[in-house]
């Protein structure tokens, strides 16, 4: 019975140290995603500081077209006034003609604090791709690193799974399917008593008797408390009698 005891115990050993890779590979996806939200965010921000410059390009360049279009129309206006012969016709186009260079002394005003609010807004622009530039390389080394520790523990789980079969396979078939029923709700599903008979998987006081009984048969019972297999510790730590 000992070597069932031996058996499971090594099976056990190898399920642990799965379950602790799969606890920490099942935590990589969870930061990965949190960094990426942190690069996407930082990317936006830059794009938000990219798209305000353009906006106030494209107003000083359609502010400039305007400007150019309404130079042109004053032109043929002042051609036109040459030829006006009567006096209220001329200065009712005189009078258009003074609103509309107003108008475009404006809107050239407008357009040079677009230019001064544009060349402010660069320099924000180049400050925010500086930044990004420094924290996206800090984000896309730790998600590398972490992509790497993920790739690593699905190899090392990839591997256990092979042992964990070889090691299965040396189980007693009843005590086996006894055991992963247990796993599959607490871990370690097999536990060893101490004296006189201190279940260390929930901390529970057991009867001495029970204790004697699993030390006397070398075999496991089961704890009335938490359910878990339940062995004399000293068996396993004793030497097997010849």
């Amino acid at each position: 019975m000992r070597e069932k005891l031996l058996a499971l115990a090594a099976l056990q050993k190898v399920d642990v140290e799965v379950a602790a890779l799969k606890k920490n590979a099942d935590a990589y996806p969870k930061d990965i995603g949190e960094l990426e939200k942190q690069l996407a965010a930082a990317r936006v921000a830059v794009d938000a500081e990219r798209t305000r410059l353009e906006e106030l390009e494209k107003q000083r360049l359609n502010l400039e077209q305007t400007i150019s279009d309404d130079k042109d129309k004053v032109k043929k206006w002042e051609t036109r006034l040459t030829e006006q012969r009567s006096t209220r016709e001329y200065s009712a186009l005189a009078r258009e003609i003074d609103i509309a260079k107003k108008g475009q002394t404006t809107m050239a005003e407008e357009v040079v604090e677009l230019g001064r609010q544009a060349t402010i807004q660069r320099e924000v622009v180049r400050a925010k791709n500086t930044e990004f530039n420094e924290k996206s390389k800090g984000l896309v080394e730790k998600i590398a690193a972490l992509k790497e520790k993920l790739t690593a523990a699905e190899a090392a789980v990839s591997a256990l799974d092979g042992s964990r079969a070889n090691a299965a396979s040396t189980v007693d078939g009843a005590l086996l399917k006894r055991y992963d029923v247990i796993r599959k709700k607490r871990m370690p599903a097999l536990v060893g008593l101490v004296a006189p008979g201190i279940c260390k998987g929930c901390g529970m006081k057991l009867s001495a008797q029970l204790y004697n009984t699993l030390v006397a048969s070398r075999g496991v019972d089961q704890c009335p408390a938490c359910s878990r297999i339940v062995y004399a510790q000293e068996v396993l730590e004793a030497p097997a009698t010849k």
